[in-house]
């Protein structure tokens, strides 16, 4: 349709588009890429325009404006959101900062709390039927424009045509001013180095095959896709579209196919790239753009099951509370679309939040990971808000767990520099016992080859993995579910208390090298509890004591024997050349297996009613014994 021939009324030149703004107005501009960078400068052009106040969600081209004088005294900026661009003026004190979540930004308008006289819009020319799309910025633009007195847009052939809730009529606009120029292209800055390969690395172990995503504003989230290009059939339900995605999407490991709300469809109210990214979302079917209302609300993020919410942060305390939006005093970005997402993924079926950052910042001068929030740091995210946090470290789950669990979890996947600290101001504050050790203060990036996962005969599967001290609460449970009989044949008395001292005992001696311990741990109800443990300890420079522990109703399944050869591999990396054990008489499943993996065992009696087993490592390299075929029938063993 041509728009000279059905409203050419409405075809105006920008300076005459802009002469219609009166004095001490309220003018919304569209967000980010989408923002009608001709009608922003002939505003600033035209000098009649005074006393004009600004909204906007994230702004680009007024950032080429703050720091001239005679544009702050005429103009004044409100962001719901601090661009990169802006944060300079931000620290500065040049704009004014509206924390709101994204999902309330609409509401603020059609209630006029934030009320509108003029929005300015681009859009892409219209179809033959008069609907022109909103393109890459639908979010709160839709709503600013629906509340406005006076729309003006700029149409731009290069605007991208977005499917979903994006069509506006000729009709709803009060003047057009057409002009062709390339959208801002916002390239986020791709630090790809170690830290974000190994954040990227422990993101990917939580995200399963079939996900839905939400990817929050920020480089850090954009890098970590690129560890995920090993899933298949990840959906997204996201406010923002980056270039990050295009790898995923170009490859098929995003189908959106296993999506419970509008399989099949990339939802998102909000596009910021390249040229490239805009040219793969123009009239492509598969992106679906919707406003914020609909796409940040968390009752619609929960309608997607198995949403994953990933998000960066500035800061997280040692109780679990995130700041995002402020350094301190000053004021960063914004909390966006952070805990619309971490709330819609707790209400998800399966779904959770992953808050993702560095371990230090400044250089490693500063630790990210801390006793409490900077002073005037903004708490958008609460203690109740967060699941996962992640560091190049590793993970930290914290849902449901206490502040002792949750600072030995964050001091854990702390820089190593500062573990001991933050475990000193936490028994400062009474957080932590007053005895509590420290984990270890070295990198133990190295356990990472430790981790396996087993595919029992039942069809479950168990991971296996280094016990950490953050594993207390998980591994005192452990001991109280097993049985009196099974704590017999493991301890060689009828154990009653699992004690935090005797916990902090084992861990004292627990270097990961001489001495080992390989956990079991299986899925129930959206978390980990553990059902078995291997252990090997220090008995000489080439022998070390081993013993086992499987739960009842996993015994039987072949666990001890997996078990016996992972810590076998450990101990041989360390110079080991024999296991010992020293087991009961009438323990016979646990001397069976041993023999099985070791038919040259030799055995000694010892005193009572105890037997030593000495196993070369060398003689099971002669061993056809299968471990996945082993019974293990009253398994357990003593080390």
């Amino acid at each position: 349709m041509e728009l000279q021939a059905r409203c050419p009324s409405k075809v105006v030149s920008a300076e005459e588009a802009v002469s219609k703004i009166k004095r001490g107005s309220r003018v919304f501009i569209g967000t980010g890429c989408g923002e009608p960078q001709r009608l922003i400068r002939a505003m600033v052009e035209d000098y009649q325009l005074q006393d004009i106040m600004f909204y906007q969600m994230l702004s680009s081209t007024l950032a080429e404006y703050v720091d001239d004088p005679t544009f702050l005294r005429r103009f004044s900026l409100k962001l719901f959101f601090i661009s990169k661009a802006m944060r300079k003026a931000a620290f500065e004190g040049k704009i004014d900062y509206i924390p709101a979540y994204l999902s309330q930004i609409p509401k603020l308008f059609s209630t006029h709390r934030v009320g509108l006289d003029v929005a300015l819009v681009q859009v892409s020319p219209p179809d033959k039927f008069g609907y022109c799309s909103l393109g890459v910025s639908v979010d709160i633009t839709r709503s600013a424009m629906e509340n406005a007195k006076l729309v003006i847009a700029q149409v731009n052939p290069r605007m991208p045509r977005t499917w979903g809730d994006s069509f506006v009529h000729v009709d709803d606009f009060d003047f057009f001013v057409q002009h062709e120029e390339p959208l801002v292209e916002t390239m986020t800055d791709v630090v790809d180095n170690q830290i974000s390969m190994r954040i990227g690395h422990f993101v990917s172990q939580v995200i399963e095959d079939g996900a839905t995503l939400q990817i929050g504003f920020g480089y850090l989230p954009n890098v970590i896709l690129r560890y995920l290009d090993n899933k298949k059939d990840l959906g997204i339900h996201t406010q923002l579209i980056t270039d990050g995605l295009l790898p995923l999407l170009e490859k098929g490991v995003i189908t959106n196919k296993k999506k419970s709300l509008l399989p099949g469809r990339v939802v998102a109210s909000l596009c910021m790239g390249s040229e490239k990214l805009y040219r793969y979302v123009d009239n492509n079917p598969m992106f679906y753009f919707r406003s914020s209302e609909f796409v940040n609300d968390p009752t619609v993020i929960a309608r997607n099951d198995n949403l994953v919410s990933i998000s960066s942060a500035l800061e997280v305390d040692l109780t679990g509370q995130v700041c995002s939006d402020s350094m301190g005093h000053l004021f960063y970005s914004g909390i966006g679309d952070q805990v619309d997402f971490l709330r819609g993924s707790a209400m998800s079926k399966g779904g959770f939040s992953i808050i993702a950052l560095p371990s230090t910042a400044q250089k490693e001068t500063v630790s990210r990971i801390v006793p409490h929030l900077s002073e005037g740091s903004g708490v958008a995210t609460t203690r109740a808000d967060v699941n996962f946090v992640v560091t190049e470290y590793g993970i930290a789950e914290l849902q449901g767990k206490s502040i002792y669990q949750r600072v030995m979890e964050l001091a854990q996947i702390a820089h190593p520099k500062f573990r001991a600290q933050l475990i000193e101001a936490a028994k400062e504050r009474h957080y932590i016992f007053a005895d509590q050790l420290p984990p270890s203060q070295e990198d133990l990036l190295f356990l990472e080859a430790y981790k396996s996962t087993l595919r029992l005969r039942n069809g479950k599967t168990i991971d296996f993995r280094p016990l950490l001290p953050s594993d207390e609460f998980a591994y005192r449970n452990f001991f109280y579910s097993l049985q009196e009989k099974t704590i017999y044949y493991r301890f060689f008395y009828k154990m009653k208390l699992f004690s935090h001292e005797v916990v902090q005992k084992q861990w004292a001696v627990v270097d990961y090298r001489k001495n080992m311990s390989v956990i079991g741990l299986v899925q129930k109800a959206g978390h980990q509890e553990i059902v078995a443990i291997g252990t090997y300890a220090q008995e000489s420079e080439e022998r070390a004591e081993v013993a086992f522990v499987v739960r009842e109703d996993f015994q039987g399944m072949g666990i001890a024997s997996y078990l016996i050869e992972k810590l076998e591999v450990i101990a041989k990396e360390n110079q080991y050349r024999q296991f010992s054990a020293a087991v009961l008489r009438e323990n016979g499943a646990m001397l069976h297996v041993f023999k099985k993996h070791y038919p040259n065992a030799e055995i000694h009696s010892a005193e009572g009613s105890e037997v030593t087993v000495i196993m070369d490592f060398d003689d099971r390299r002669h061993s056809q014994a299968s471990p996945r075929t082993v019974s293990e029938q009253g398994l357990s063993g003593q080390g």
